[in-house]
Parts: C-alpha cells; sequence; structure tokens
C-alpha cells in the first residue's frame, strides 16, 4: 500500500524540484506542464486490467514504450518542448524506479 503513495507522490514533488532548479524564473508554470505530463497514463485505458500493481508499465503502455522515450528525449533537447520533455522523462524515470521497487519487494 506504501508503494503506490510514495510513487503518486513522487510524480507532483519532483517535477516541483525540477522545475525550482531548471526554471527557477518560471518555475509555478514549468511545474504545472511537468505536472500535466501525466497524461501519459492514459494509455493504462486500453490495458486490461487497466491497474495492475504488479506489472511495470515502462515497456508495455505504448507511451512509456522504448520508442516514446526517444521521442521524449528528443523534446527534452528542443528548447521549445523542453519542459515538456523533462516532464515526460521524469514520469518515466519515476516509473522506472517503482518497476525497480516492485521486483525487489
Amino acid at each position: 500500500m506504501v508503494r503506490p503513495i510514495v510513487h503518486f507522490l513522487l510524480h507532483f514533488v519532483v517535477p516541483g524540484v525540477a522545475a525550482r532548479w531548471l526554471f527557477a524564473d518560471k518555475w509555478k508554470s514549468a511545474w504545472l506542464v511537468m505536472v500535466l505530463t501525466m497524461v501519459i497514463d492514459l494509455d493504462h485505458l486500453i490495458a486490461s486490467p487497466i491497474y495492475d500493481p504488479n506489472r511495470c508499465g515502462i515497456g508495455f503502455h505504448p507511451l512509456h514504450s522504448y520508442v516514446a522515450i526517444g521521442l521524449y528525449i528528443a523534446l527534452a533537447i528542443i528548447v521549445k518542448t523542453r519542459i515538456v520533455g523533462i516532464g515526460l522523462l521524469i514520469h518515466v524515470v519515476l516509473d522506472g524506479i517503482d518497476c525497480l521497487w516492485m521486483r525487489l519487494s
């Protein structure tokens, strides 16, 4: 029960820390954009079951695929899409950490 709660909270806290550190002059809007990148979790709606606490989403869900992650890296490199790209990368890194945590427990 603790793992999903911590995972969920990190999706708000880590973008806040990144926004404050990387985009100090506009950290509030950067944080909001990064939090909104959680919309990539909509790809869970096409999975059966929609939520499986023992399933690693990386490489399973389309928006969590390795091809998609490559696109997120490209978005993070391009100045105009950097905040979105960083938010998406934070999301998949946190999901990847959750996958490791799941395997170790």
